[in-house]
């Protein structure tokens, strides 16, 4: 496999776990249901000030980060528009850090439920199952132990930005990012 073609595979991926209804698009739906699925994991109850607080956040990364993305302005993005654009940030580092950078930023602060600016295993699996709900508990373990470059057993901004940035962008199999929405598929 080539390294386009390993980036290509792993934003596939990454689309798919996006994709919560599964209808071969990214839409406001998919991250109204995130939102909700992230927040019923952090523990927050249905229909409370928390849960609307997470989805709400969904809904702005829908239309900050995801609604540039549409290429043809109809409300979908379908997974070749997806990976079109996230394809294009592999190869200028300065957009990738950009882009992701902000993201992975809002990643920590959804997650991080007790407000220490880190993301421990038990917000990690909360956070990730709200994308990726058929995870192993195992999966999930191991997933964050390679993300915790630093072996503290938290994950801290810096990891975080990393590891979202090498999972769209890193060429490189070996690279612990590759590990963000579980075993990565070549290791399957």
């Amino acid at each position: 496999m080539s390294p386009q073609e390993f980036i290509t595979a792993k934003i596939r991926t990454g689309f798919d776990h996006l994709d919560r209804d599964g209808d071969g698009a990214l839409t406001e739906a998919d991250h109204h249901l995130m939102g909700r699925s992230v927040a019923r994991g952090l523990g927050y109850e249905e229909n409370s000030p928390e849960e609307r607080a997470v989805v709400d956040a969904y809904l702005r990364i829908w239309h900050e980060v995801h609604v540039p993305l549409d290429a043809d302005g109809d409300g979908r993005i379908t997974r070749e528009e997806f990976v079109a654009s996230t394809s294009a940030l592999a190869g200028d580092p300065a957009l990738a850090d950009a882009a992701l950078g902000g993201l992975a930023d809002r990643i920590v602060t959804l997650a991080d439920r007790d407000g220490d600016d880190r993301i421990d295993v038990d917000e990690y699996t909360a956070f990730i199952r709200g994308h990726a709900p058929r995870l192993s508990e195992q999966e999930v373990h191991e997933a964050f132990r390679h993300l915790d470059r630093d072996g503290d057993g938290t994950l801290t901004r810096a990891e975080v930005r990393t590891a979202v940035i090498e999972y769209f962008t890193s060429p490189d199999p070996n690279a612990p990012g590759n590990w963000y929405f579980g075993t990565p598929a070549h290791r399957r």
